[in-house]
């Protein structure tokens, strides 16, 4: 008897060390000005690829400082996957809660909710686990990190290190492949795409047919027009439907009447799926994306 109680105390012991130690390391200071050369979610695929024999397989990604990134997509991505990231402190309460009921109402651990800064400490450092663990070493990291980094730099490393397609990660790769054109220079509508295929970026394709993307893009860029982020040019306008939704509805963040108004402004948005996309990890209103399981990129 005594020797299974050392047994469990030696376990509940390393276990506690497990994790306290996320209190310490890694280094997040040196992200303050050292840009990453490769993520925890690189190297599992890395290691998926050598699993399936893929060795021709190579990580594409091209480092690009924020200034130089199109506002859309900075605009796109907020939008997307964390409307209330300049006021929180890495975690959104509210999200959470949502995301708990429905693990209750699903019978199932599927968490979400998760911001940018959570989304980060994951990407750099953990893995695409949803389990109880790895969103304790999720919360620690992501405090750490909101504590350390500027809000400013925290998105420059998400835009960065965010994987946008299979082994395809930060935007200034994103950019190149998909459209021919380096951050700077990315539409609104180009953004809103980009944005929409997080956090599933290996189902979903920018330029590809999927409706639900097609969908959500077009959410994402109606907020982003109600919102005056963007100034559309003439050819983006013409190929929208027509807008019939009031401009006095416009707040910061994204309210969930002003969600509504887009869907009804469009009904064929929730005709091609836009409302029915799964449980991704994103905190904003906008229809979230069905996580695959995989390593990605909020």
């Amino acid at each position: 008897m005594r020797f299974i109680r050392a047994i469990i105390i030696i376990f509940l012991v390393m276990f506690v060390a497990d994790i306290a130690r996320y209190f310490v390391y890694p280094d997040v200071g040196r992200l303050v000005d050292e840009n990453p050369a490769k993520t925890a979610f690189m190297e599992d695929r890395e290691a998926e690829w050598l699993q399936e024999g893929l060795l021709d397989k190579k990580i594409r990604q091209r480092w690009v400082p924020l200034k130089k990134i199109s506002p859309n997509l900075v605009k796109a991505v907020l939008i997307a996957e964390d409307d209330k990231f300049w006021q929180h402190g890495g975690f959104d309460y509210q999200a959470i809660e949502r995301a708990i009921e429905k693990n209750i109402l699903a019978k199932k651990f599927k968490m979400g909710g998760s911001t940018i800064s959570q989304q980060l400490a994951k990407n750099l450092y953990l893995s695409a686990s949803k389990n109880p663990v790895r969103k304790i070493k999720e919360a620690i990291l992501t405090w750490r990190i909101e504590k350390t980094l500027s809000k400013r730099r925290i998105l420059e490393l998400y835009v960065n290190v965010a994987e946008w397609g299979d082994g395809i990660f930060g935007i200034g790769e994103a950019s190149r492949h998909y459209y021919g054109v380096a951050p700077s220079g990315l539409s609104g509508q180009q953004a809103a795409k980009l944005a929409s295929v997080l956090p599933n970026p290996i189902r979903y394709s920018p330029v590809g047919s999927s409706p639900y993307v097609r969908a959500r893009s077009r959410i994402i860029y109606a907020i982003m027009q109600r919102r005056g982020i963007i100034v559309p040019g003439y050819q983006e306008v013409m190929s929208l439907p027509a807008d019939t939704t009031a401009v006095d509805s416009v707040v910061v963040g994204i309210p969930e009447s002003l969600i509504n108004d887009v869907l009804s402004a469009d009904s064929s948005a929730t005709d091609q799926g836009g409302a029915d996309g799964g449980s991704g990890e994103g905190t904003s209103g906008v229809p979230p994306a069905e996580n695959s399981g995989k390593p990605k990129t909020p």
